[in-house]
């Protein structure tokens, strides 16, 4: 895979010291990137019963060596059961039950020696109010993992002033989780950082714009410490500034979001500044980065007979072959 930043462009990024390392043009207030509330613009694009299907080519550091792999981001509208906090059923649930949110489905698959790993993470961000919760607010995240040593499992439930987590896993240490955290009005999840990128969470910024919220660790970041969910401080910042940026699927003109720990801590990620604002690429000071293949709007779930991996290759991927040695 290329390099997809110099630690130079890198190092200036996750400091948010954008003005002296990234060259582009300002942007302008007119030009901004108008905070989505999901009105009848919003529904022009995510009402229409496509998924927007991304792939990306990726780096994922693991057990101190950087591994080659790929992502794949999903990003569909659907309609929730607050009750149950899973996709409905038409005609199962009282309309009082439902709300629709914006699901994202983020897989992530690379090799690490002998034994593959793959992880997903689903997040549900609420695009209505319901049970005290604002539009803009995070439902339900969940996030598994499986590789050859043994697999884990973890959700946080989110509710009008408190968050519910609950998990198993095979690893010592991790066996059972159960925990209970109040929710800042403000507090932001690290499970949530895409949506706000792409202007679909709060907090609106403009280009310029800096705040410092309260921040969630993700479920992933806190099994990897094997430590419960806390909460910290993050600051959020949108680059005032538009940069080129080339990515195997093409050249485009980006918008910069980064999110900064005070621990060094940091995730940059640059958006396409036009609707509907894909994410071309992501920089983690994990060493965890990624570029856009390709992207498609598509029924996916319909394609799931024989003869429909051929659409794969609009993504830029290949089916899996069979991997079994022949015999001599």
């Amino acid at each position: 895979m290329r390099i997809i930043l110099g630690a130079a462009t890198l190092a200036c990024a996750i400091t948010l010291n954008f003005s002296s390392c990234t060259s582009g043009n300002p942007l302008p207030d007119k030009a901004a990137k108008a905070p989505q509330r999901y009105d009848a613009a919003f529904w022009e694009t995510w009402g229409d019963g496509f998924a927007e299907v991304s792939t990306y080519e990726m780096v994922m550091p693991r057990y101190g060596e950087p591994r080659d792999g790929e992502s794949i981001m999903i990003f569909v509208s659907e309609t929730f059961s607050e009750s149950q906090r899973v996709k409905t059923d038409a005609g199962r649930h009282p309309k009082a039950d439902e709300f629709p949110v914006m699901k994202l489905n983020w897989q992530k698959n690379f090799q690490t020696g002998i034994y593959d790993y793959s992880e997903m993470l689903s997040s549900f961000l609420g695009l209505g109010s319901i049970a005290g919760r604002p539009p803009g607010m995070l439902s339900k995240v969940a996030f598994s993992r499986q590789e050859w040593c043994g697999q884990m499992f973890a959700q946080a439930l989110f509710d009008s002033s408190r968050i519910r987590v609950s998990g198993s896993s095979y690893f010592d240490g991790d066996a059972d989780l159960s925990q209970t955290l109040v929710l800042p009005s403000e507090g932001i999840s690290e499970d949530g950082l895409a949506f706000w990128a792409r202007g679909m969470a709060p907090p609106f910024l403009k280009p310029g714009e800096s705040r410092d919220v309260p921040f969630l660790t993700s479920l992933r970041s806190a099994r990897d410490a094997h430590q419960p969910l806390a909460w910290s401080r993050i600051n959020l910042t949108r680059n005032a500034t538009l940069q080129k940026l080339e990515a195997p699927a093409g050249e485009f003109e980006v918008e910069t979001f980064s999110a900064q720990l005070a621990n060094g801590k940091g995730f940059v990620f640059f958006v396409e500044k036009d609707a509907p604002y894909r994410i071309i690429r992501w920089q983690f000071t994990s060493g965890e980065a990624a570029e856009l293949i390709a992207s498609e709007r598509v029924k996916y779930w319909e394609l799931n007979r024989p003869g429909g991996e051929a659409a794969l290759r609009s993504l830029g991927l290949e089916p899996r072959a069979p991997r079994f040695v022949p015999e001599e």
